[in-house]
């Protein structure tokens, strides 16, 4: 048997919503797995009832790919981003595989190092992105290759990826993906993996390809880990269907992901998931100084999806009520 604690007897100023809140709050069971950590437990669950009340048609979500959606590692061995998806015998030579590898060594721990700031970090993800970008155009890839390449290669998207997509399609939500990898494989990614809906829109570096297929460069402005803040500014203005969607769910594994929300005008309520994948111990308080939840090396959409399913659970119930009196 369990018993409440009455607060009114010993508050009676408290407010009878406040306290009616506090006895009904439901308990998402996933937020007390061994992998999640939060600093303000009490705050999320405020977040994701404000969240849940103002229903699936106030809600929008916005997530990173590239070791967010996808898989950080697999059975020990890393999953390759849709950068590395390119450095693919299909698609430049050896020379060329050896010196992106040069690069990832060289700048991913920059990238992640948490004694430097995001500020100090920019010039060099610049310098990583560019420096990459010029050497896939100078291998002319091919545009009828990509599919093949990211059908070769051992992408994966995270377990429970399938729940997450389809109960954002099916409750009409818009899934915005801002990614600093490359958009035209993204797209492959999800595509051969029955996931990109109508909801689905993307934020991404593009290749540019000539008449005949063949890459010549990338469309517009430079997108890194780093600057999606300039990007969200620029681009949020243009997709209507985010408009009058005040409660962001946002998803990323850097501390860069955090300003993808930056360009949402009369945001009323922004909940931030953070997938902690290597390094936990040097970058744990940050993420949780940063982050409301943080994920530690969970290669799962176990989260993501509890927190989806209590938020549009009133939808859901409204849904199977219509279908019963059929």
């Amino acid at each position: 048997m369990q018993f409440y604690h009455i607060p009114w007897i010993y508050t009676p100023v408290r407010s009878i919503l406040a306290i009616w809140h506090q006895l009904t709050k439901t308990e998402i069971p996933d937020l007390t797995k061994g992998s999640v950590m939060m600093r303000d437990r009490s705050r999320v669950e405020d977040t994701i009832y404000a969240m849940q009340k103002a229903g699936a048609g106030s809600l929008q979500v916005i997530s990173d790919f590239d070791m967010t959606l996808t898989r950080f590692a697999h059975k020990g061995k890393r999953v390759p981003t849709t950068h590395n998806i390119l450095n693919n015998r299909l698609l430049i030579n050896g020379d060329s595989t050896e010196k992106m590898k040069e690069l990832l060594n060289t700048y991913y721990p920059i990238e992640i190092d948490g004694r430097l700031s995001s500020e100090e970090k920019l010039p060099y993800m610049v310098e990583w992105w560019t420096k990459v970008h010029e050497l896939l155009i100078q291998q002319r890839i091919r545009k009828d290759m990509l599919a093949h390449a990211v059908r070769e290669s051992s992408a994966m998207l995270r377990e429970g990826y399938g729940v997450f997509f389809d109960c954002l399609a099916e409750q009409r939500v818009p899934l915005l993906i801002f990614s600093a990898g490359v958009g035209d494989v993204l797209e492959e990614v999800i595509r051969q993996n029955d996931v990109f809906h109508p909801n689905v829109h993307i934020i991404s570096n593009y290749m540019d390809f000539d008449h005949t297929g063949v890459l010549r460069a990338f469309k517009g402005q430079l997108i890194h880990s780093y600057n999606k803040r300039d990007g969200a500014l620029s681009h949020a203005a243009a997709l209507r269907e985010l408009h009058g969607r005040p409660n962001v769910l946002l998803l990323g594994d850097s501390l860069g992901d955090l300003s993808m929300a930056d360009g949402i005008s009369e945001t009323q309520n922004i909940l931030t998931v953070g997938f902690l994948n290597d390094q936990v111990e040097e970058r744990i308080e940050s993420y949780l100084n940063s982050f409301d939840i943080v994920l530690l090396k969970d290669e799962t959409m176990d989260v993501p999806n509890a927190v989806l399913r209590f938020i549009v659970s009133s939808e859901m119930s409204k849904v199977h009520r219509k279908k019963m009196m059929r």
